[in-house]
């Protein structure tokens, strides 16, 4: 068999730290965008929910940004304790912003479900979490893969933070879907608290990731 044809059959080794560059710069493009969309629609409509998506878009960015960073200085070979420095601090950020999301939320929606707020029916905040509800799943998934793949804790905390976004596109869906269909003023605040443990959770994860190193 001559070489040309023995590297036909030999399948190519999937380059996942390029694959994550990409994933991770692609994210944080559609976190800006889904940021700013977000807040300006919640804004508009008074919805806590919404403010708080865009919010979490922000944090996402932020996060995705040092390990975009990251993930490009190893790109270009480096390697060491500097990567490791990197890994914990990105771990340590996104922990707190996690934290410190969830004590917004908690305390915005409570204020609106006390002083019974009522947000406007906002179409594009449903159109904005439904295609988040889509695509933010996908971008998780990809990442976790990546993450695995290179054995980096610090994608993967990023990864679990798309998978956040996810889980409260749901959720952002679901509350302002119900405010416009059937008129129920405190589902966008209650499905603002639905974020409430989500986020806990894994910010208490990332922390106690943070402590073991």
């Amino acid at each position: 068999m001559s070489d040309t044809a023995r590297n036909a059959e030999t399948p190519r080794p999937v380059d996942w730290l390029g694959r994550a560059v990409w994933l991770v710069g692609g994210t944080a493009a559609y976190n800006l965008a889904e940021a700013l969309i977000a807040i300006a629609a919640g804004v508009a409509a008074g919805s806590i929910a919404l403010v708080g998506f865009g919010l979490d878009s922000v944090i996402e960015l932020a996060a995705g940004t040092v390990v975009f960073l990251r993930l490009v200085a190893q790109r270009r070979g480096r390697s060491g304790e500097g990567l490791e420095r990197t890994e914990a601090r990105v771990r340590r950020f996104v922990a707190v912003t996690f934290f410190l999301l969830a004590a917004y939320v908690l305390v915005q929606a409570g204020l609106n479900l006390w002083l019974r707020r009522v947000p406007e029916e906002s179409l594009v905040g449903i159109a904005l979490a439904a295609a988040s509800t889509v695509v933010m799943p996908a971008i998780a998934w990809g990442k976790l893969r990546a993450a695995a793949a290179l054995g980096s804790r610090a994608l993967r905390a990023e990864a679990m933070e798309t998978l956040a976004c996810a889980w409260l596109s749901v959720a952002l869906l679901l509350g302002l879907t119900a405010n416009a269909v059937l008129g129920w003023w405190w589902a966008d605040p209650a499905a603002a608290l639905v974020m409430v443990p989500w986020l806990l959770h894994e910010g208490r994860e990332a922390w106690e990731d943070e402590e073991e190193d």
